[in-house]
């Protein structure tokens, strides 16, 4: 099995979204939240999405360079527009905002709507963590595919719908929780294929590919 360097990875994918007609910056956004996905275990989550999003630019499902654009404000609320831009571009500028208003007003809520995928919620919430508060995040679906059969059910009919949340601590690390509402992320389905293993949706938990 091949083995790369972060930073090898980092500048490859960042090579790949600029030639894909993203901003600079903003490919080094994603490529940074990529990659550390993969560092921190979540692979589901990392650079295996890079031809996913490709096609996505392609079809014009993810707008490199689409501008963030806040509808509605309040000191302590906002409501973006994402306009499809990048998920992971949209979602820290929203959790860098939200961070300033928690600050001033103790508490702040930000809302997204018209954006793509955002990758690993955790990093939003570390983030707020980070800055001695408690971060939250949840998150749908929208318009993507869906992955999750009801409960007794056989059919997709449910996106995996991850909620988020980070609380500052005095031990070593946070206390986060990062999960799917579903048995398990739909990265991780994705992984599964991809590494030709199999995935069940059986009470006898037999395989299913």
């Amino acid at each position: 099995m091949p083995v790369f360097s972060p930073e090898f990875l980092h500048k490859a994918a960042v090579h790949i979204y600029r030639a894909k007609g993203t901003p600079e910056e903003e490919a080094e956004v994603v490529a940074a939240h990529q990659v550390k996905a993969n560092l921190v275990g979540h692979d589901s989550h990392g650079v295996i999405h890079i031809p996913e999003y490709c096609e996505r630019i392609d079809k014009g499902h993810i707008v490199p360079g689409a501008p963030f654009v806040v509808e509605q404000e309040t000191p302590t609320t906002a409501v973006i527009n994402g306009n499809w831009g990048f998920g992971f571009v949209v979602t820290e500028k929203a959790t860098k905002m939200v961070i300033e208003k928690a600050k001033t007003s103790g508490v702040a809520a930000i809302t997204i709507h018209l954006q793509s995928h955002i990758g690993r919620l955790g990093d939003y919430t570390t983030m707020i963590s980070q800055e001695g508060m408690i971060g939250m995040i949840t998150a749908d679906s929208g318009a993507g595919p869906k992955a999750v059969a009801p409960f007794g059910g056989r059919a997709r009919r449910l996106g995996t719908n991850p909620i988020c949340m980070a609380i500052p601590s005095d031990l070593e690390g946070q206390v986060l929780l990062d999960m799917a509402t579903s048995a398990v992320a739909a990265g991780k389905i994705n992984l599964a294929r991809n590494r030709q293993e199999g995935c069940s949706t059986r009470m006898d938990n037999r395989q299913r590919r």
